[in-house]
């Protein structure tokens, strides 16, 4: 067997193995480049080479980035404001609703972009009385056509952009994207306004995300902490002054429970002593309130927050966490009360409950107990052990959805728009430009290391490295050579137009068995043969390519996000072509009838 015909096995290999999915997308694509080595055709060197490629490493940056934005509570906000804006016109919210998502997407990635306004897009619709089956498909297919707006929107647009450099071509700048991506939006758009009703099903699933945008609010009245709440700032004079603040809650005042203490910024304290200007939350009836303030030298306090108790204990800086003692947890007997400060520190227990009704101050917790703790979001985020307490719901998927521009938020601006800068200017190598925005967000701390690391979605990135050494061996081989022979061959004098159409075509079938990118790293070698066979510039056929790999719409299995809307949509396997085809269809009239004009088949003569 020619090391031509290996190659092609081994691409055989690849999409068999991607279509069957009973195996790892990582071990596939390991095993893929491992069979390069161990066949001979690369070498080691050649074979692992795709791991230290820096569009690998831009790639992961924008992993960062995207979680950065969701952490921060950015895309929160602007999924908020889309609320706001939409209304109950069905046409005005899917044009502000895939107008957002796709300029989202084309700065996050199409993964990061879907997977932070599902939530947003769910409530939306059951808030509008509409099914999500509706919205959802339409959510994804509007970011995968925001995709092509800028050189950010997807992993194969940067590899496209690679190729075309390394082929000799002009490449593409990061603005370039959009000369048709927004043709491409406005026409996925107008296809989803006039046939979106009739060709989606109206369906709602029976595991719908949770709407946490009111969480603050339930939990407060759950833990009757909304009503016959007084709060007093401590005068000069008062006997509290120098008492330690985490036994506050210990004192037996009658019917009056003792809720937090907060310094004179309105920030939770904890630990320290109590300092004049200090804020006491207290829940009882207003009598006794009245007596304990001059009692202990207390004034009613008069510049309340605007939202109430709720935003005063749920904001950007805090949080609230509902958990659950479970069976078998050391907490299990132990006494807490309200007001009582963590053995770690840095959470305090605003309530405790058992079946509903309010537990007495100091009584010992069984199994099914729950408590209302406050605390930092990092502080939430990594004290609640689960071996010791259940949590209701996390409050990292609460912060995303409920705390708009949080903590970080301008930061993590700031280094989206250096780096927007960097890759607009061609200041630095597109890599470079990730790795300095995806290090201010990881230095300032508005993401810890262990939370790079898991922002990071690691089976793109090995499934681009590990591929990255085929697009090599189709080269080195011949097996580009001899398919774009054969492409030639065959479109014959019907001109660049029909080879376009042709690689489309190819790029689209694969593209809907198997991820986009890995079928672009197939693809791509074809096309810079095929172009140069031709004579004609790689510049108008690699985005053609670029575009036709955009277009996974017609089965759920063709991207990720495809996948994330079948269970809340409760879409069916053949509910995707039914809108996509349309959508794919459209994709190739630019692709194939816009693209060369804009960039023409001419190669551009060197000055």
């Amino acid at each position: 067997m020619t090391d031509i015909w290996i190659v092609f096995a081994i691409i055989a290999a690849i999409v068999v193995l991607f279509a069957w999915d009973r195996l790892p997308v990582i071990a596939v694509c390991l095993g893929a480049a491992l069979a390069l080595w161990a066949t001979g055709i690369l070498t080691l060197q050649q074979s692992l080479a795709g791991f230290g490629d820096p569009a690998v490493i831009f790639i992961a940056a924008l992993f960062v980035v995207s979680a950065g934005l969701e952490v921060a509570g950015v895309t929160a906000w602007a999924g908020q404001l889309l609320i706001r804006q939409a209304g109950e016109s069905r046409t005005r919210l899917i044009v502000l609703m895939m107008a957002f998502v796709g300029v989202l997407a084309a700065l996050i990635s199409v993964n990061g972009a879907v997977a932070a306004l599902i939530p947003v897009v769910v409530v939306m619709s059951i808030r509008l009385g509409r099914a999500p089956s509706q919205l959802l498909m339409p959510l994804v297919f509007g970011a995968h056509a925001g995709s092509q707006l800028l050189l950010t929107g997807s992993p194969v647009n940067v590899l496209v952009v690679e190729a075309s450099e390394n082929a000799g071509g002009a490449g593409f700048n990061y603005f370039e994207f959009a000369i048709v991506g927004f043709p491409i939006v406005i026409g996925c758009i107008a296809i989803v306004v006039l046939f979106g009703e009739r060709l989606l099903p109206t369906r709602t699933s029976k595991t719908l995300p949770p709407d946490l945008s009111k969480h603050a609010l339930t939990l407060v009245e759950q833990y009757r902490l909304s009503s016959d709440v007084h709060q007093f700032r401590v005068r000069a004079g008062s006997s509290l002054i120098g008492r330690a603040r985490d036994t506050m809650g210990q004192t037996d005042r009658g019917a009056l429970t003792f809720v937090t203490i907060e310094d004179g910024k309105g920030n939770p304290i904890r630990t320290g002593e109590v300092k004049e200007g200090d804020v006491l939350v207290i829940r009882g009836p207003a009598e006794q309130a009245a007596d304990l303030a001059g009692e202990l030298c207390l004034s009613f306090r008069d510049d309340l927050p605007e939202g109430g108790i709720s935003d005063q204990l749920f904001n950007r800086n805090s949080g609230l966490a509902e958990v659950l003692i479970p069976p078998r947890s050391p907490l299990i007997g132990q006494r807490f009360f309200p007001g009582m400060v963590t053995e770690s520190g840095d959470l305090i227990v605003l309530a405790l409950q058992r079946a509903g009704h309010d537990l007495e101050p100091g009584a010992p917790l069984v199994a099914g107990d729950t408590m209302l703790l406050q605390g930092t979001w990092s502080a939430l985020d990594q004290r609640l052990d689960h071996a010791e307490v259940l949590v209701v719901n996390s409050p990292d998927l609460v912060r995303r959805q409920a705390v708009p521009m949080g903590s970080g938020a301008k930061t993590v601006l700031a280094s989206l728009g250096i780096m927007v800068f960097l890759l607009a200017t061609g200041l630095v190598p597109p890599a470079v430009a990730g790795l300095i925005a995806a290090g201010i967000i990881l230095i300032s701390g508005v993401l810890s290391t262990e939370q790079v690391y898991r922002s990071v979605g690691w089976t793109t990135v090995i499934l681009v490295a590990a591929l990255t050494p085929l697009s090599t061996a189709m080269q080195v081989t011949g097996a580009a050579q001899l398919l774009a022979d054969g492409l030639v061959a065959t479109v014959g004098d019907s001109g660049p137009r029909v080879l376009m159409a042709g690689l489309f075509i190819l790029a689209a079938i694969m593209g809907q068995v198997i991820s986009n990118t890995a079928t672009s790293l197939i693809i791509i070698p074809i096309a810079v043969v095929a172009a140069n066979q031709m004579g004609i510039s790689v510049q108008p056929v690699l985005m053609c390519v670029c575009i036709a790999c955009a277009g996974a719409f017609l089965t759920p299995v063709a991207t990720p996000t495809n996948l994330m809307v079948m269970e809340p949509g409760a879409y069916k396997f053949g509910d995707y072509w039914k809108l996509g085809l349309p959508m794919l269809i459209w994709f190739f009239i630019i692709a194939v009838f816009l693209v060369p004009i804009i960039w023409p088949f001419a190669p551009a003569v060197a000055g």
